[in-house]
């Protein structure tokens, strides 16, 4: 069976979750053979063994850290050099975007970009996209090289299926454009305690009718409630109600979580194109003929400030 490289996005040895899913879609396809890059890279290899990745590459350098991502590029470029892959998976991410990109150029392949699903065929990895805000799904796949496919995270249950995941030196070579831009200062970004947006299960995001930064408490309540991450609309955002990092929609982030919920959202174009591929979608709303009742699996027509707190408290009761 062919093998399909996985790159790994971990924080300092910490697979995170949108990486499992691709070993995951990976086996679909083929043998996945993971690709660790920087900081304790090696210290990856029991989870991703756990996952499927029948061989785990490693390299560690301070590059990755030190400089963009020119340097992670150049070492799945190596990785596919030596692996001759079926295909190379990456998380539909903004950095995991640009690496597709730029790996596709140097290898002279296709990208396939934001992928829900993969599917095996004779003719090589079948992407499955959600596209035009949700209202066509599509097959495609690269037709010249090794294809790149960037994946949604959330687009599969993770599952886990032990493998060998036996740890090998990957060898690389930087190339001279790979120290072109220095990483010269980071700042931490202050921790919620919530779920990354685009990686989250469940997502509460809040609009135009929550009628204020203040009032985005009661969306934050009804998220903590359920473990969720907190979204917001572009109206909200663009009112200086919310964080822009927390938009959800076409000029923010995409999200895919397993249960949205939208509170005092009326349902944009804009904002729907970045959410529609969620797997459950409740929609709170004063307005009956709010657009996005159209695309719900369950509305309430009602006050949020009525039906949240009540749906908040309803949750923690059950929960104990």
């Amino acid at each position: 069976m062919a093998e399909v490289l996985v790159y790994v996005d971990h924080a300092d040895g910490a697979v995170r979750k949108p990486t499992l899913e691709l070993l995951t879609l990976a086996r679909r396809i083929g043998e996945p053979v993971a690709v660790a890059l920087g900081a304790a890279a090696a210290a990856t290899a029991g989870v991703l063994a756990e996952h499927g990745a029948v061989r785990v590459l490693t390299h560690e350098a301070a590059e990755y850290a030190d400089y963009l991502v020119v340097p992670k590029v150049d070492a799945l470029q190596a990785a596919a050099a030596a692996v001759s892959p079926a295909a190379v998976l990456v998380s539909s991410s903004a950095e995991g975007k640009e690496i597709a990109a730029r790996l596709a150029l140097r290898l002279g392949s296709g990208v396939i970009t934001d992928a829900v699903d993969l599917e095996a065929s004779e003719a090589g990895p079948v992407a499955v996209q959600s596209v035009f805000a949700a209202a066509f799904t599509t097959r495609s796949r690269v037709c010249r090289g090794t294809p790149v496919i960037t994946v949604k995270p959330n687009s599969a249950a993770v599952e886990p299926a032990p493998a060998a995941g036996a740890v090998e030196a990957l060898e690389v070579t930087f190339s001279a454009q790979a120290t072109g831009t220095r990483v010269v200062a980071r700042t931490p970004r202050e921790s919620t305690g919530r779920p990354e947006l685009t990686e989250a299960a469940i997502v509460v995001s809040g609009g135009r009718g929550v009628g204020g930064a203040e009032n985005f408490a009661v969306i934050e309540a009804l998220a903590d409630s359920l473990g969720a991450a907190v979204g917001a609309s572009r109206a909200a955002v663009d009112a200086g109600w919310y964080p822009h990092t927390s938009q959800v929609g076409q000029t923010g982030k995409s999200v895919s979580p397993q249960l949205y919920v939208a509170a005092g959202i009326s349902g944009a174009i804009q904002h729907r194109a970045g959410m529609q591929t969620s797997k459950t979608i409740v929609a709170i709303n004063k307005d009956a003929e709010a657009p996005i009742f159209e695309l719900v699996d369950y509305g309430v027509v009602g006050d949020l400030f009525d039906v949240v707190p009540r749906l908040t408290e309803e949750i923690k009761a059950r929960k104990g």
